[in-house]
């Protein structure tokens, strides 16, 4: 399965499509917190990324994410990728380190995959 840009909520069975592509037990993520859509795919995070931009998002409100199939709440998403990583915008780790910035990730992503119970 390729790279998709998701506006409206997927189901679970969406999301175990993506898994089986690449990684099995997790989806990587990007989130646009200023349109509030995500792209999901692909083997990097950078993969979706670039599909983002090509859509009209801009790097600066881009931030990655993984998603794990077998958790539910608070343990399904995790904020670590390297495209996080951007000392200019205050995160020097491949963790997104802003509360504000993680709860507006949390909230997209709870919106367009209502299974994971975000």
């Amino acid at each position: 399965m390729d790279i998709s840009v998701i506006h409206e909520p997927i189901t679970f069975t969406e999301l175990e499509e993506f898994a089986k592509a690449y990684h099995r037990t997790l989806v990587k993520g990007v989130a646009d917190v200023e349109r509030g859509i995500i792209a999901l795919g692909g083997e990097w995070h950078m993969d979706a990324n670039t599909v983002l931009i090509a859509d009209g998002s801009q790097q600066k409100n881009l931030w990655g994410f993984n998603v794990y199939l077998k958790q539910k709440s608070d343990q399904a998403i995790e904020y670590i990728s390297l495209i996080n990583i951007r000392p200019a915008q205050g995160n020097k780790t491949m963790e997104l380190m802003d509360e504000g910035l993680r709860q507006s990730v949390r909230t997209i992503v709870g919106r367009l995959i209502p299974d994971l119970a975000l």
